[in-house]
């Protein structure tokens, strides 16, 4: 059995013991070690007995009054005076010592001494009676007085030897003095030392069994300890991230349900914080798993100690995200905390070279959701809309906060009315392709269109796409019309040769997804469509992450005969990744920089970026011409393709299949509603 040296380092040792290992052995304390905590133990049950030990045992010396009475009439004035004498002084000594708190030694000694001096006290006056005879058979009573400092009291058992030692002594004094017979001498004096012996082994037995008591009580002490503090272990493990070692998913959720309930009873409004690393797939491809794992734990410790300040919690919700619980008083505040973790991270200086924006450290986006009074509000509505900030805040470039807003039409509840829409969008014929023309500047003709999407409402109200889209691509739904986009550009224009090549823009959650590229050879396959008819414009921006599927899977495209192109080129940090890396067949330059051509700056940024694409071989497509002017900036820099009302508007199918597919002039059509 394992058990710890002394009472006041109990608890720790138990502890420590509790928290080891299974194959780590327990200390051992030394027999004596054990004798001292078991001493030490017992003076406080000692001292705890005294006083209720002292008290009914002055009250039984009392009653004893009686038989002075009784026996020895002629001098019990004087025995019962000497009892009331040493009991009430036993017990005003006892009284003191308590209140001022002296030492449980001390207390066993008066306790000693009032057994002690009580018989004496009696004795004294008893054996001056006259009736002698009486007296030396009422002097037996003396032997209670040596089972008292056996067995009524707890004493230690070498103080109940010497106490009830002194009794004895005392007994065979008077016995020896007391006119009798040699017999009554030898019989009362073997009874004497019989009793001494039989009350000082049963007191020793006594000891021993108290002993073990404390032993086998203290065993179950440390098995209970051990059992808690391993429970709690196994509770805490269960509630801890392996690796940062925060609070993970689960008990963050049972947190949040406080949090919930709180507000809902009291009104104790809080706030919910999603954090993501940003580009850490990126991080741990290329620097490894252990500096990824190094990099979550250095972030998880620096916002932690942060979040201390806030009296807030964090979580680690799952991968490269966090979760921050904190209660606020104001909407306000929020903007403040959501910052201070942000700058906390960007303060790390962690280094990562393998972005495409520009900056070269370790970042977070922080998405934040406050409280607010809702009909019908559930615990999922707040972290839905720490999530929608969170998206909007990658959108927005990353290393930034966004705070939810319900005003805001891309983060308020009617985004998540539109996420209900686009559910049913397909099989309700909710949504529809219109198609905008693609002219080849240097023949004048139309040799593509650039299929463009469109939703409405169940009552017939038109969505725009800068609403619809980001909400198809944040909750997935994109996959599903994307497959859809391509097979009616397919079937309405291309089937049936109404126009040669359809563009179809694709969000990088589709080339990200397993089975993309064989999902477009089989509509291809079913509408009878050669790959060389359809092209697909990969947007440059901030969520086309250059990894391993994205880049497998425009090569399976490629294998098809289906042509690339690289959308809005200039408005982001990977398009010169992704002319190195991807041979695409045409790279549309955005808009805004044939806008800024009425400055001479503005017609030297595109002059530059048309230089740097036509020197890696790529056809050139402008978008956005409008006017003349522009129309005379494009042959000036004698670009291949462009694209803009000054060509056409966007139009349905109906419109190319009631025209030839080629155009001597360019041509504009009525926009659709």
């Amino acid at each position: 059995m394992g058990f710890v040296v002394t009472n006041e380092c109990a608890s720790s040792a138990l502890a420590d013991i509790a928290h080891a290992e299974p194959f780590e052995p327990r200390y051992e304390p030394r027999s004596d070690e054990l004798r001292n905590l078991y001493r030490e133990e017992g003076q406080a049950k000692r001292r705890m007995d005294a006083r209720p030990g002292l008290w009914i045992a002055v009250a039984i010396y009392l009653l004893f009054s009686a038989t002075d009475l009784l026996l020895i009439p002629d001098v019990a004035l004087y025995t019962i005076t000497a009892r009331f004498a040493v009991g009430v002084t036993a017990l005003l000594i006892l009284e003191a010592q308590l209140r001022q708190g002296v030492g449980t030694e001390w207390i066993d000694v008066t306790c000693a001494g009032a057994i002690i001096f009580g018989y004496v006290g009696w004795l004294c006056p008893a054996v001056m009676g006259a009736d002698k005879e009486s007296v030396s058979y009422y002097m037996v009573f003396g032997t209670i007085f040596m089972m008292s400092a056996n067995l009524f009291f707890t004493f230690k058992f070498s103080l109940s030897i010497v106490t009830s030692a002194i009794i004895l002594v005392i007994l065979y004094v008077v016995n020896y003095f007391v006119p009798s017979t040699l017999m009554y001498k030898m019989v009362f004096g073997a009874f004497y030392i019989s009793c001494f012996t039989f009350t000082s082994y049963v007191n020793w037995k006594l000891n021993e069994e108290r002993y073990n008591v404390f032993l086998n009580a203290l065993e179950a002490k440390i098995q209970h300890k051990e059992a808690t503090e391993r429970g709690q272990a196994l509770l805490n493990l269960s509630r801890t991230d392996p690796l940062t070692g925060l609070e993970n998913r689960r008990a963050i959720d049972e947190k949040l349900r406080d949090y919930w309930s709180d507000w809902q009873r009291s009104g104790s409004s809080f706030v919910a914080i999603l954090i993501d690393v940003d580009f850490f797939k990126r991080f741990n491809d290329y620097y490894g798993h252990q500096e990824g794992d190094r990099c979550l734990i250095l972030v998880a410790n620096a916002l932690a100690d942060m979040i201390k300040q806030y009296n807030g919690s964090i979580g680690r919700y799952g991968g490269e995200e966090f979760i921050v619980l904190a209660r606020m008083e104001k909407r306000e505040q929020v903007a403040d905390i959501a910052e201070a973790i942000r700058s906390t991270v960007e303060n790390l200086a962690l280094p990562h070279e393998q972005r495409r924006d520009g900056i070269s450290l370790v970042t977070v986006s922080v998405g934040a959701a406050f409280t607010r009074p809702q009909i019908g509000a559930k615990l999922e509505k707040i972290i839905h809309e720490a999530d929608r900030a969170l998206y909007l805040a990658k959108a927005g470039g990353r290393n930034c906060t966004w705070l939810f807003d319900p005003n805001d039409p891309q983060s308020s509840d009617e985004s998540e009315n539109i996420a209900a829409l686009l559910k049913i969008a397909i099989g309700q014929d909710l949504v529809s392709l219109v198609y905008q023309p693609i002219q080849n500047v240097a023949s004048g003709r139309v040799e593509a269109v650039e299929a463009l999407m469109r939703l409405k409402m169940l009552d017939g109200t038109s969505v725009p796409p800068s609403l619809f889209i980001p909400v198809a691509e944040r909750t997935g739904a994109v996959l599903a019309l994307g497959r859809w986009a391509i097979r009616t550009v397919c079937t309405e224009l291309l089937a049936d040769d109404h126009v040669r090549v359809v563009s179809v823009n694709v969000s990088p959650i589709q080339l990200k997804t397993p089975g993309f590229a064989t999902s477009v050879a089989a509509i291809l396959t079913e509408t009878g469509v050669a790959g060389s008819r359809l092209a697909l414009e990969i947007t440059e921006g901030l969520e086309m992450e250059m990894h391993s599927d994205v880049l497998r899977c425009i090569s399976d495209l490629k294998l098809l005969g289906i042509r690339i192109w690289l959308d809005d080129f200039g408005t982001g940090f990977a398009g010169l990744s992704w002319l190195r890396l991807i041979d695409f067949d045409t790279v549309k330059v955005d808009r805004s920089f044939l806008h800024d051509c009425g400055t001479p700056r503005g017609k030297a940024m595109l002059q530059d970026i048309i230089a740097l694409v036509r020197n890696r071989g790529h056809k050139i497509l402008v978008e956005g011409v409008e006017t003349d002017e522009q129309m005379a900036v494009v042959r000036e820099f004698d670009i291949d393709k462009i694209q803009g009302f000054h060509v056409g508007r966007p139009a349905p199918a109906a419109s190319f299949r009631a025209r030839p597919i080629t155009y001597k002039r360019p041509f504009s059509v009525v926009k659709s509603a």
